[in-house]
């Protein structure tokens, strides 16, 4: 399985943090990393996010079908972020856009199994893979960790 941790774009400030928009920055980032997705993650995709606005405009910039979970919203325990992407063992590629710092400390508990504080930066990705063998998992492996400065447009 390919597991793509993706922190919301550069967001606005604000009172109510569920309905903190994109900056135009944020914008331009989420466009630029949703790019360089679609060019480099295997398919077949599963796209979850959050269900703050920020973190739906930045998946928005996908232009495809995703589902908003509870499980990926501000705060949540990265074990539930890691359980409902399926890690290790779901099929395809699953795109998780989040929060910090539950996105980090999910990418550091499949990487190592412990939760340690990692960080991602805004817009940036994380990108996982884990490998199976008779049915059990044999490995895990950074595939890539790209912030959206390091994306051409």
């Amino acid at each position: 399985m390919d597991l793509v941790l993706w922190r919301h774009a550069e967001a606005e400030d604000g009172e109510d943090d569920m309905k903190r928009a994109l900056t135009p920055k944020g914008r331009r980032q989420a466009a630029r990393m949703a790019q360089w997705l679609k060019a480099h993650v295997p398919p077949p995709w599963t796209v979850y996010a959050s269900p703050a606005v920020r973190t739906q405009e930045t998946v928005d910039a996908l232009h495809m079908p995703f589902t908003t979970l509870e499980a990926c919203r501000p705060g949540a325990a990265p074990e539930a972020v890691l359980a409902a992407a399926g890690w290790p063992h779901a099929v395809g590629s699953v795109i998780v856009v989040g929060h910090q710092p539950t996105l980090g400390m999910a990418g550091a508990l499949a990487l190592t199994g412990q939760p340690q504080p990692w960080s991602l930066r805004k817009g940036a990705v994380a990108w996982l893979s884990s490998r199976e063998r008779q049915g059990a998992l044999a490995s895990v492996q950074l595939r890539a960790y790209l912030s959206p400065e390091l994306v051409n447009d």
